[in-house]
C-alpha cells in the first residue's frame, strides 16, 4: 500500500537541488562509473574541508558504515557494546552480525538521546565500545562519554546518521557530530537533510584506523593505494567487502552538499515555524517540544511531538490521517523486539518504552511551505481542542 496515496502533505519529499542530473550525466559522459572517482573525491574533500575530519569513505549506506565500524574495532563474539535501545536496527545489527552482545541503555526522561549517566553501570570486562547514536542530530553529553571510554580504555563510535552539519559545544568550541569518536557514520538517506537516495559514510577520526579503513572499504584489497601509486601491485590484504557506492550515487551527493547551507537554511525556518506555532499548546500540557540541552545546537533534521500517552498519539496520528497529512511515530524499543528481547538482560527501560509509544514526527522537508504549515498546525490544535 503506498501510504503517500490520497495524502495531500506527505511526511517527506526528496528535494533537489537542479545539478543532480547534470552531474550524474557528467560522470556517465566521462565513463567512471563504478565508485571512488571524481565525484566520490569531491564529496570526500568537501567533508574533511568543511568540519575537518580526518578521513571519510562514503558508503553504500550508513549501515556499511556501522558494519565497518565494527570490524575496525576487531569486536568478536562475546564482547559485549552499550548502545540506546532507542534507535535503528543498523545501530545494533552491525554488531550483532560479529557475535557481540548488544548492553542496552534508557533514554533520558526528556530526550531520546541514550542517558549517559546510566551507562557506567553497564560496563564490564568485557564491553569494547559505547555506541552513541545523536537522536533527531541532537549531539548527547559527549564529555562524559569522553571520560568513560577513557577510564576503561573503550572505543566512542558515533551513529551520527541524523547529524550533518550539527555540532557539539565544549569549552566554547563547536565540535562537529561525526568528529567526536573514534569512529563515525553518517546516513544520506533520502528522509535526510542532505541525500543520495541510498548512501552513507564512515568517519574516521583516529589514525591507526585509516589505512585498513581503506582497505575494508575495496573488499580487502590495497587497490586505492595502488591507483595512488603507492604500491607497484595490488592484492587480498585483509577481509573487507564492496562497501563503497557508484560514482552516480556520489554525483547526485555532491549536487546536495553544493547546497548545503540553503537547505540548512530553509530547515531551520521550518522547524521554528513548528516550535513557535505549537508551544502554546505544550504549555497547556498537551504534549512536550523536542528539547535542545545548551551543548547542543540543532540541525532541524526532525521536528518532533511527544504526547502524553499512546492513545493520544495514535489517534493524533489517526487524525491528520483523515486530514490527508501523513504524521508517523519512529523508533521501537530494540530491547523489547522479537529478535532481541530473550536476549536483553531483562531490564527495564521506561524512557526509550515511553518515546516508542508517544514520539509522533511531522512533516519536515526542504519544499514543505508556510501555508502547509500552518494548515497541519492548526489541525493539531483542532485535534486537541476536540
Amino acid at each position: 500500500m503506498n501510504p503517500r496515496k490520497n495524502t495531500r502533505i506527505t511526511f517527506n519529499v526528496p528535494h533537489l537541488t537542479g545539478k543532480e542530473v547534470h552531474y550524474i550525466y557528467d560522470a556517465v559522459f566521462n565513463k567512471q562509473l563504478s565508485g571512488n572517482g571524481k565525484y566520490t573525491k569531491l564529496c570526500h574533500q568537501f567533508f574533511q574541508n568543511k568540519y575537518g575530519f580526518q578521513k571519510v569513505l562514503l558508503t553504500s549506506s550508513c549501515t556499511d558504515a556501522l558494519e565497518m565500524c565494527a570490524l575496525l574495532i576487531d569486536i568478536q563474539a562475546g564482547d559485549e557494546v552499550i548502545m540506546p535501545s532507542y534507535t535503528f536496527v543498523s545501530t545494533a545489527n552491525a554488531f550483532v552480525l560479529r557475535g557481540t552482545k548488544i548492553v542496552f541503555a534508557d533514554s533520558y526522561p526528556h530526550h531520546p538521546n541514550m542517558n549517559v549517566d546510566e551507562i557506567e553501570p553497564l560496563i564490564t570486562s568485557k564491553t569494547k565500545a559505547i555506541v552513541v547514536m545523536h537522536y533527531a542530530g541532537i549531539a548527547n553529553d559527549m564529555k562524559k562519554v569522553k571520560e568513560l571510554a577513557q577510564k576503561y580504555n573503550l572505543y566512542i563510535i558515533e551513529d551520527a546518521a541524523l547529524s550533518i552539519d550539527s555540532y557539539y559545544i565544549e569549552n566554547n568550541q563547536r565540535i562537529p557530530l561525526g568528529g567526536i569518536g573514534h569512529l563515525a557514520t553518517m546516513s544520506f538517506h533520502e528522509t535526510k537533510n542532505i541525500i543520495s537516495g541510498e548512501g552513507g559514510m564512515l568517519i574516521v577520526n583516529d589514525t591507526k584506523f585509516e589505512k585498513r579503513a581503506e582497505i575494508l572499504w575495496e573488499k580487502g584489497t590495497n587497490r586505492s593505494a595502488f591507483f595512488r601509486g603507492e604500491v607497484d601491485k595490488y592484492g587480498w590484504m585483509d577481509i573487507g567487502s564492496s562497501f563503497l557506492p557508484s560514482e552516480l550515487v556520489a554525483a547526485f551527493l555532491y549536487a546536495q552538499l553544493e547546497h548545503l547551507q540553503e537547505i540548512q537554511t530553509k530547515r531551520l525556518h521550518l522547524w521554528n515555524n513548528y516550535y513557535n506555532g505549537l508551544k502554546d499548546l505544550e504549555k497547556k500540557g498537551y504534549f512536550s517540544l523536542p528539547y535542545i540541552p545548551p551543548y547542543a545546537t540543532n540541525n532541524a533534521h526532525i521536528f518532533y511531538l511527544v504526547c502524553n500517552n499512546l492513545k493520544d498519539r495514535t489517534n493524533l496520528i489517526q487524525y491528520l490521517k483523515d486530514n490527508s497529512i501523513q504524521a508517523v511515530f519512529h523508533y521501537l524499543s530494540l530491547h523489547k523486539s522479537l529478535f532481541y528481547k530473550d536476549k536483553h538482560d531483562g531490564r527495564e527501560l521506561p524512557n526509550s518504552d515511553k518515546f516508542s509509544d508517544c514520539l509522533v514526527r511531522l512533516p519536515m522537508f526542504y519544499d514543505l511551505t508556510d501555508e502547509q504549515q500552518n494548515e497541519i498546525i492548526q489541525h493539531i490544535y483542532n485535534f486537541y481542542k476536540s
